[in-house]
């Protein structure tokens, strides 16, 4: 019976790693392995306290300060995929692919993945123009002409941040309604080298080596467009990896976990979940860190008080 399970290799899972160390609380640590969305980019600019560092770097990082602290009482578990959380007369099992582990307390920091393109050339221009991570990889585009693909906020929030460093920014929704705020809308469409086309849906992703361009259609014709672009945002949605954890706790109608933003707290007592996993308003790096440690505390509190 182990104090604590920690479900997620990212950010969030191993800071709460860390601190489960520190407070030699008796954690089994369950990843698949250290690779968070994050490990895609050439270059994190905003992960405190580091200048900048490619996405490899970040998790190898993140791997080896665990293991520098884990000593006797996190019990790393490394190419273990979590199928099943149930709770068991009070305490909770953990059930993988390979295993099961019993624990008192669990926190959640299982992230997401984004939703990818499926479109001719979304597999192949990955990593070589297109990208789902603008505040990570904007500054390899300064000075170039890109296109956003979606319409919610993520899409023009994305957008806001590219237009500080590339020539033109052309966002691509396939609806001809746009889902993000309008007050966020007006403001990002008022900058001089943002457009916006709707009812656009995209069709491929072209280049050699690296992106030239996309091809997309007008909705409800079979009128196609080129448009000259050397990066490719990506912000059509991300799917939370909580599906193991339905049964146990309250799930937003994204699959988010529902926490306490005070504490991290899931519906259910004994339960917390942090990091991209989770209905928090924002989703980056840092807070997914701080989300873990706040989680951690009450997990400790909790522990030592029953």
């Amino acid at each position: 019976m182990y104090d604590l399970a920690i479900l997620g290799g990212g950010p969030a899972g191993v800071a709460a790693g860390v601190y489960a160390s520190r407070k030699r609380l008796k954690t089994v640590f369950i990843t698949k392995d250290f690779q968070s969305q994050s490990t895609v980019s050439e270059g994190i600019e905003n992960w405190i306290g580091t200048i900048k560092i490619a996405g490899q770097d970040f998790a190898s990082s993140l791997e080896a300060h665990l293991r520098a602290y884990a000593l006797d009482v996190v019990d790393i578990r490394v190419g273990e995929y979590v199928t099943r959380l149930e709770n068991t007369n009070g305490s909770f099992t953990i059930t993988t692919d390979t295993g099961s582990y019993t624990a008192r307390t669990v926190l959640i920091a299982t992230g997401s993945h984004r939703r990818k393109l499926t479109v001719p050339g979304g597999d192949v221009f990955e990593h070589k123009g297109i990208t789902y991570c603008a505040s990570c990889d904007g500054p390899v585009f300064a000075d170039q002409d890109v296109a956003v693909i979606g319409g919610g906020n993520a899409a023009f929030e994305s957008a806001a941040q590219l237009l500080a460093y590339c020539r033109s920014v052309t966002l691509l929704n396939r609806s001809n309604e746009f889902k993000a705020d309008p007050i966020t809308v007006a403001k990002v469409l008022a900058h001089p080298n943002m457009k916006a086309l709707k009812g656009a849906e995209l069709v491929e992703v072209r280049g050699d080596k690296f992106v030239t361009g996309l091809s997309y259609r007008e909705t409800g014709t079979t009128t196609v467009h080129d448009l000259s672009v050397t990066g490719v945002f990506v912000e059509i949605g991300s799917i939370p990896t909580t599906e193991f954890a339905k049964d146990v706790v309250a799930l937003d109608p994204y699959g988010r976990v529902v926490v306490d933003p005070k504490t991290q707290a899931a519906s259910v007592p004994g339960v917390w979940a942090a990091g991209d996993c989770t209905d928090g308003l924002y989703h980056q790096n840092n807070i997914a860190a701080g989300d873990a440690v706040k989680a951690l505390e009450d997990i400790y509190v909790y522990l030592k008080t029953r």
